[in-house]
């Protein structure tokens, strides 16, 4: 699915949070958004899930404007959401569930992608009982079950450990590379941008602006990203950090984060 954004503006009463963005993502493209934290990217996911309207220019799916959420476009948190009085494998089910697909059928299917995202064996494990990156290995799952056809990624992994982050970084691009859903990424990671996506957008502090995008060609990218050095120092640069090149670190700092 194409997802367009043709000279989007959004205000919030007197605050503007974007002004003037435009962009094509292609159908089974990755975009990552990178910016300062307020400067709009979670805001331009809410626009393409359909929960938020633009208050000025239009965003668009095949050509059609987007007016209200649909199925298609699947919006995954930084918090994983999940039913904590379900099971893992009840909470991907009822994804499909929700769909009117019959519960066996719904359950089923929910059992083949937890065992693709390495949890089998944990189906009637609650939420509680597991860890934080399997927890989001399963909303992991339940996003991708419904092969939603546009995936809005809200900053999936932020709060785990730099370990399981690159783990779920790892799954997470064996899942799209399955599926070739259409996906825009918000990520204060610069590195897990650099791994993950075809396009980074950098963007300015609030009200946004475009500041700069970058085109990755590479299909075989490792964590090692030595070969992206250059992009990431003028990513980080647009950013106004100054790249320290001995560290594997691209978060911003915390002022720049809070």
């Amino acid at each position: 699915m194409n997802l367009s954004f043709r000279q989007v503006e959004k205000q919030f009463g007197d605050l503007s949070v974007v002004e003037q963005f435009s962009s094509d993502i292609a159908p089974g493209e990755l975009v990552a958004l990178v910016g300062p934290s307020g400067c709009g990217k979670s805001t331009l996911l809410h626009l393409a899930a359909g929960l938020e309207a633009p208050s000025a220019g239009q965003v668009l799916a095949d050509g059609q404007v987007i007016r209200r959420p649909d199925p298609s476009r699947m919006l995954m948190f930084q918090e994983n959401a999940l039913y904590p009085w379900l099971t893992l494998l009840q909470n991907v089910a009822m994804a499909l569930e929700l769909q009117k697909i019959p519960r066996a059928q719904a359950r089923e299917q929910a059992a083949a992608w937890l065992d693709k995202v390495r949890l089998k064996g944990f189906e009637d494990y609650f939420p509680h009982q597991v860890s934080g990156g399997m927890r989001q290995r399963c909303a992991l799952a339940r996003a991708f079950i419904t092969q939603p056809e546009v995936l809005l990624l809200d900053e999936p992994f932020g709060a785990l450990d730099a370990l399981t982050r690159m783990t779920l970084q790892d799954a997470l691009r064996t899942l799209i590379q399955e599926t070739r859903p259409t996906v825009l990424l918000v990520t204060h990671d610069v590195d897990e941008a650099l791994f993950l996506a075809d396009r980074i957008l950098v963007f300015s502090a609030r009200p946004s602006r475009l500041l700069q995008e970058f085109h990755l060609t590479a299909s075989d990218k490792t964590h090692d990203l030595s070969g992206f050095a250059e992009m990431r120092r003028e990513i980080l640069g647009l950013l106004g950090i100054v790249a320290d090149t001995h560290s594997d670190s691209s978060s911003y700092p915390e002022e720049l984060a809070a």
